[in-house]
């Protein structure tokens, strides 16, 4: 995990959002135990309470759940939930905007798929 954090988001969603990566990595599967907060608080160095929102949060999404006394562990379906919800955020956060734009540029749906491939192209190399 990467210590650094951006300051355009707030810490709990970075937090939160590593160890999704982690899950949707495979770095963490299903029936592993995850980082325990303590383990987080000391890794990042920050306030408890930040990293308990987080790791709260995918408790209660079905993401992580704990076994009393033991820790937190990665749900089964975890990572399918994670794949589902990040690619319903994508279409919102960058499909649509790209297709609004394309459409005032006049850019036709082939032109986009081109560019795309041309994109991708670019980051394969």
């Amino acid at each position: 995990m990467k210590k650094k954090f951006v300051q355009d988001k707030p810490i709990y969603i970075q937090v939160r959002e590593k160890i999704e990566d982690m899950i949707l990595s495979d770095q963490l599967k299903e029936g592993d135990q995850a980082p325990s907060t303590t383990q987080l608080v000391d890794f990042y160095k920050i306030n408890h309470v930040t990293v308990l929102k987080g790791v709260n949060q995918l408790v209660d999404e079905g993401i992580l759940f704990k076994k009393r006394g033991i820790g937190m562990f990665v749900a089964e379906g975890a990572k399918e939930k994670l794949i589902q919800k990040r690619k319903q955020s994508f279409i919102e956060d960058h499909v649509v905007n790209l297709v609004h734009e394309a459409n005032k540029l006049g850019i036709t749906e082939e032109e986009i798929i081109k560019y795309i491939k041309i994109v991708r192209g670019r980051e394969a190399k």
